[in-house]
């Protein structure tokens, strides 16, 4: 009797252990990408300097408050799994083109000269397709280097190409 609640308390805790590891194994598989790392988006010959918004509340301040944004400067949301992420523009004072990414750095999606809102209630810009990053630029960047849906981006993250 005292072997077989044993055996299943230790069939119980592999179960949890399993059902913990699914649960996570989107966030425990990715890469580790640092806030602090040296982190670039390139397009052809085309390279930005991003910032990187990672966690949940870096990702719901974006660009608000800013004032400018430098034309070879922008800002990446990460996420821990491809989704369908609708972005605004409240508080955002500058126009942006807004670039959609999936996992294997494809651009599915792109919205571009995306304006401030300045009303209580903004509307959402929302993607066609699942995507695990947004990149954001400056209005007219997207049309200036010939950035559209379908094409490929390389990003390196820590120095390392992603």
């Amino acid at each position: 009797m005292k072997m077989s609640l044993e055996i299943i308390l230790l069939i119980i805790a592999v179960i949890i252990l399993i059902y913990i590891f699914y649960c996570f194994a989107g966030t425990l598989l990715a890469p580790v990408i640092k806030q602090d790392s040296l982190s670039s988006v390139c397009y052809g010959k085309k390279c930005f300097q991003i910032e990187l918004a990672i966690t949940k509340a870096q990702r719901q301040k974006g660009l608000m408050y800013r004032n400018e944004l430098n034309k070879d400067k922008g800002m990446l949301f990460v996420f821990n799994k491809e989704g369908i992420y609708p972005f605004w523009m409240k508080n955002t004072l500058i126009p942006l083109d807004m670039i959609w990414i999936d996992s294997s750095n494809k651009v599915v999606f792109v919205s571009q000269n995306v304006q401030p809102c300045k009303n209580l209630i903004c509307p959402s810009v929302m993607p066609i397709g699942p995507a695990k990053y947004v990149l954001e630029l400056n209005a007219g960047i997207c049309d200036e280097i010939g950035l559209k849906a379908g094409v490929v981006l390389d990003m390196f993250f820590n120095g390392i190409m992603q």
